[in-house]
């Protein structure tokens, strides 16, 4: 009988209202920036754990940082648009500083 009212409470659970479905929209403009980004992210972070590939990983990074930033912008997301603002700056200051020389 125990395990019987344990069976019926994990289907209720299953059945219950604090199971949350997703709202993301599919295949809008900003879900093809934030996938674009996303790559471009994480390409950046694999060219640079590989070494040497410098400055292709930071322009790659820097692709990616701009489309979050956009994507916050068009969700009127803060932490996105701050974060990603600031990971403009420190790419665009590491690609200079190699372009420079400095």
């Amino acid at each position: 009988m125990e395990e019987r009212k344990k069976l019926a409470d994990k289907i209720k659970d299953l059945d219950s209202t604090r199971v949350f479905k997703k709202i993301t929209p599919l295949y809008t403009i900003d879900w093809y920036i934030k996938w674009a980004a996303s790559f471009f992210i994480l390409v950046g972070m694999a060219l640079t754990s590989a070494t040497g590939f410098e400055p292709i990983n930071l322009l790659t990074s820097l692709l990616g940082v701009i489309g979050w930033l956009i994507v916050g912008m068009m969700w009127h997301d803060r932490a996105l648009i701050f974060i990603n603002g600031v990971a403009i700056f420190i790419y665009s200051t590491g690609i200079l500083n190699l372009m420079i020389g400095a």
